[in-house]
């Protein structure tokens, strides 16, 4: 997708390559699972940049093993729990503007139960979920 905008941070990713492109990327149902098969291998080089709004616990773990995510809090409310080699480290995040940068290959989720929105700024190339 080209032009200069209005865009929407839930309705498409911003993925910023390794030099100084950005393109806009339409967020499907199917992005993810794409992704993680392979199918997208334009944006394994770079971040993606996204918002999701969610008011419950995520139902999966995560984990980038290209590279750390930066997690921000825009609004609400959220416990990041990260799994590590001494156990699962809890982090909260209370104060729009606050962030988490999740070290490579580590497992994390969040949890919440208010209206919460964070940007996400996550490498692409290898993410894999699990179930909680």
């Amino acid at each position: 997708m080209s032009g200069v905008g209005p865009f929407h941070v839930e309705r498409e990713y911003l993925h910023l390559d390794e030099g100084s492109t950005a393109t806009v990327v339409p967020v499907t149902g199917d992005f993810w699972p794409k992704v993680m098969a392979g199918q997208m291998p334009q944006l394994d080089r770079g971040r993606l940049m996204t918002c999701f709004s969610f008011s419950e616990d995520w139902p999966t773990w995560e984990r980038h093993p290209a590279g750390e995510e930066a997690v921000i809090l825009l609004s609400g409310t959220a416990e990041l729990l990260l799994e590590t080699a001494q156990g699962i480290e809890s982090v909260t995040l209370s104060e729009p503007g606050s962030y988490v940068l999740v070290p490579r290959n580590t497992w994390h989720t969040a949890k919440t139960r208010i209206p919460t929105s964070m940007l996400f700024i996550t490498p692409g190339a290898g993410t894999e979920n699990r179930p909680v």
